[in-house]
């Protein structure tokens, strides 16, 4: 469980585990932590603090952050989210990261089928096409954020 120790309607300290209980308050010392009631901790100013539901974020776009520091709403404290735009070079260095992953799955798929580009195998006309497909992921128009519906199908 985590907790923030408020001292005169403010955060003093977060996070205030069940140590920092302990030895700032030797009577709850001998006691196990979910046996102590929830107003006893309170009435020394500490709260328990829920994690609020992550919000919805574009990865490739934004990052996304816990607070540093609780929040007191309707009486419970929590910890927020901050959703924040990332910088052009930090959307282009996350692009160009998931490129490179994407050349190694198309890279792995080609050389699934390279053994049909032995002379003495026929390579059929459907396998011909799915490896130029292959070939050619690079200029697609969802280039390099695919979804597994952009990828060609093996025949």
């Amino acid at each position: 469980m985590s907790y923030v120790k408020v001292v005169d309607g403010a955060v003093d300290q977060y996070p205030y585990t069940w140590s920092d209980v302990k030895g700032d308050y030797p009577f709850f010392s001998r006691q196990v932590e979910s046996d102590v009631p929830t107003q006893a901790l309170e009435d020394h100013g500490i709260y328990s603090v829920t994690v609020d539901s992550v919000p919805s974020f574009n990865d490739r776009t934004q990052t996304l952050q816990a607070n540093d520091s609780p929040t007191l709403s309707n009486g419970s404290w929590s910890i927020g989210w901050t959703v924040s735009d990332k910088s052009s070079d930090e959307v282009a260095e996350y692009d160009a990261s998931i490129a490179t992953g994407n050349r190694k799955i198309r890279n792995d798929k080609l050389a699934e089928t390279d053994f049909y580009a032995l002379s003495d195998v026929t390579m059929s006309a459907a396998m011909t096409t799915y490896r130029q497909a292959l070939r050619d992921i690079t200029a697609h128009a969802n280039w390099p954020n695919l979804s597994s519906s952009d990828w060609p199908v093996k025949p």
